[in-house]
C-alpha cells in the first residue's frame, strides 16, 4: 500500500512532495514548494529546508538547529487556505493552518508565508500571522468558529 503525502494533498507521497525532497523535481508553484518544505518538516529532512530558505535569509548552522528542532515534535496536518499572486509574477503568498504535538501539547502555527522565484527556483523568504477575529471561520478547516474551534 502506498503511503499519503504528508502535506495533506490527498496524493500518494511518491507522486507529490517525494520527488522534491528527494532532489528529482524542483517545485514549479509557491503552494507546491510550501506543501513540500511542511513534509520536510514531517519527513526531518534539513538539508531540504535549508536548501529551499531563499538565500538571503540563511544563517549559519541553520540546518543544524532544523535538525535539533525535530526531536519532540509532531506534525499533525496542513490545511492551505489561500494562495496569491504578489506584486509581480516571481513573487506569491501562500496562507496555511498546521497543528503540531510537541511536550504533549497541541499548537499550531498560521502564517502567511511569502515566497520568490528566481532562476526558476522557489524560495521560502519569510511569513506573518493573519489577522484573525474570534468569530472569523477557523483556519483548521473545521468550518467552526474561531472561538470554538482552535481559539
Amino acid at each position: 500500500m502506498s503511503e499519503t503525502c504528508p502535506c495533506c494533498s490527498g496524493k500518494q507521497y511518491s507522486l507529490c512532495c517525494q520527488p522534491f525532497l528527494n532532489g528529482e523535481a524542483i517545485p514549479a508553484s509557491a503552494e507546491q514548494l510550501m506543501r513540500s518544505r511542511y513534509s520536510a518538516y514531517v519527513k526531518h529532512n534539513a538539508a531540504y529546508l535549508t536548501q529551499t530558505w531563499h538565500p538571503s535569509k540563511r544563517g549559519d548552522g541553520m540546518e543544524t538547529l532544523l535538525s535539533e528542532s525535530f526531536a519532540g515534535t509532531e506534525w499533525l496536518g496542513l490545511n492551505v487556505t489561500r494562495c496569491n499572486h504578489g506584486s509581480h509574477e516571481n513573487e506569491a503568498f501562500v496562507t496555511f493552518f498546521a497543528r503540531y504535538l510537541e511536550k504533549a501539547r497541541t499548537s499550531s502555527l498560521y502564517e502567511c508565508s511569502r515566497f520568490l522565484r528566481e532562476d526558476q527556483r522557489w524560495y521560502y523568504v519569510d511569513g506573518t500571522t493573519p489577522a484573525l477575529g474570534r468569530n472569523d471561520r477557523c483556519p483548521c478547516g473545521s468550518d467552526k468558529k474561531y472561538k470554538k474551534c482552535c481559539g
